[in-house]
């Protein structure tokens, strides 16, 4: 049974501007291994994020740090989740979160699916 959808779109540009313009912000939003990536990959991985929260309901509170995107050694990408973001997967009973990610022309997008 699918819980949540959640898209996301990201200007790789606009979101590298974001980075410079506040310092500090990336570590926020990034996890240490995300943000050794290009500019490209943290920005999707940031779309990832924002579509992950969408899916959950967006219920305020969670916190960036706590869903990291990861690569199985196929290169899949699925999320690692801990914290806030595991305590709402466990409130939801989401058995599986699904992740699709892609970034070209200067675009970054995701797109997650939870289910039970």
């Amino acid at each position: 049974m699918i819980i949540g959808i959640g898209t996301d779109l990201c200007v790789v540009e606009r979101f590298e501007a974001m980075l410079a313009r506040r310092p500090g912000l990336r570590e926020r939003l990034l996890a240490p291994a995300e943000r050794e990536l290009s500019i490209q990959s943290q920005a999707a991985r940031f779309a990832a994020k924002e579509a992950l929260a969408k899916a959950l309901g967006s219920p305020g509170g969670l916190r960036w740090l706590d869903a990291e995107v990861v690569k199985s050694d196929a290169g899949v990408p699925s999320f690692r989740v801990t914290g806030t973001v595991a305590e709402r997967v466990a409130a939801l009973r989401i058995a599986r979160i699904h992740l699709s990610i892609s970034h070209d022309g200067g675009y970054a997008t995701a797109l997650v699916v939870c289910e039970r």
